[in-house]
C-alpha cells in the first residue's frame, strides 16, 4: 500500500490506506458486524498483506453502524447444529480462525488502534481488547456476556484478562452486564473516551501522529513490550535491554538524538 490515500471495499471489509495510516473497517452492519466466517478470513488476509508493507506505519480498526462487533455470528453457528457431527467440525475451526486474527493483532509490527462506537460484545469485545490502544466514544459499551446463553466467553476472556485486572475481567465473564466507556476506562480496557461525532477524527489523527515516528522504533518497542509482559522481571529486563541495545544500534536513533541536540525536526529513515 502505497503513501497517500488509495482503498478497496468488499461487502463485509473496508480496507483504506492514506499516509502511513491503514484503516480496516467492519461493514456487515445489518448483522450486528458479526464475526462470520468470511469476516474472518477477509481480517486475516488484511492483516497479513499490513504485516509486510512498509509503508503502513500504524492501524485503525472501526466498524459501520451502530454496534462495533457482536462476536461471533450466532446465526451462522445456529446452523451448524444440524452437522451430522453436531456443528464440532465447524465450531473447532471457527474458533480457531478467530483465534489466529486476534493474535495476528499484537503479532503486528505496526501498533492497532481499535475506535469502538458503540457495544463490543463477546468475540467483539475481544477484538477490541487484542488492540494496542482502545478509543471509545462516550456511548460504547463492552460486555462478554456468553453465560446469559449457556456459553461462558473463555476465547474472549484470553485477550481480556491480559487488558484488564483479573478481577475486572472475571465480573465481566460472570456477570455479563455491560460496561460503559468510563467503567471500561478505569479499569483499563480503554484510553480515551470521545464524543461520537469526534470519533473518527480523532482516532485517525492519533495514528497519523503514531505513524509520524520512526517505524522501526515502534515495532521494536511493540515486539518487545509484548514479549516482556509474561515474563519474570530478571528476564523482562534482559529482553528490554537488548531491544534498546538493538535500537540503539538503527539508523533512526542516531537521526533521532542528533536531531534532539540539535534542536530540529527528525528526518526518519525507517531503518
Amino acid at each position: 500500500m502505497p503513501d497517500g490515500a488509495s482503498g478497496r471495499s468488499a461487502s463485509i471489509l473496508v480496507l483504506e490506506d492514506r499516509d502511513a495510516v491503514a484503516t480496516l473497517t467492519l461493514n456487515r452492519p445489518a448483522a450486528r458486524n458479526g464475526l462470520s466466517i468470511a469476516l474472518l478470513d477477509a481480517l486475516a488476509a488484511a492483516l497479513r498483506d499490513i504485516a509486510t508493507d512498509p509503508a503502513i506505519r500504524c492501524v485503525v480498526l472501526q466498524a459501520e453502524g451502530p454496534v462495533f462487533c457482536a462476536g461471533h455470528d450466532l446465526k451462522e453457528i445456529t446452523a451448524r447444529f444440524a452437522d451430522p457431527d453436531g456443528g464440532h467440525a465447524f465450531f473447532a475451526d471457527s474458533m480457531a480462525r478467530c483465534a489466529a486474527v486476534m493474535q495476528a493483532i499484537p503479532a503486528l509490527p505496526q501498533p492497532v488502534i481499535a475506535a469502538v462506537q458503540g457495544l463490543a460484545t463477546a468475540a467483539g469485545c475481544q477484538l477490541a481488547a487484542a488492540c494496542d490502544l482502545v478509543i471509545a466514544a462516550e456511548e460504547a459499551r463492552f460486555c462478554t456476556p456468553g453465560v446469559e446463553i449457556g456459553l461462558f466467553c473463555s476465547t474472549p476472556a484470553v485477550a481480556l484478562s491480559r487488558a484488564v485486572p483479573r478481577k475486572a475481567a472475571m465480573e465481566m465473564l460472570l456477570t455479563a452486564e455491560p460496561i460503559g466507556a468510563e467503567e471500561a476506562r478505569r479499569i483499563g480496557l480503554v484510553n480515551r473516551i470521545l464524543p461520537g461525532a469526534a470519533l473518527r477524527a480523532e482516532t485517525a489523527a492519533l495514528a497519523a501522529r503514531i505513524a509520524g515516528r520512526s517505524a522501526l522504533a515502534v515495532q521494536l518497542g511493540k515486539r518487545c513490550f509484548n514479549h516482556q509482559t509474561g515474563l519474570p522481571l530478571p528476564q523482562a529486563y534482559e529482553v528490554a535491554a537488548a531491544a534498546m541495545v538493538e535500537n540503539l544500534l538503527a539508523e533512526d536513533a542516531a537521526e533521532g538524538i542528533g536531531a534532539f541536540l540539535a534542536k530540529r525536526a527528525p528526518e526518519w529513515r525507517h531503518r
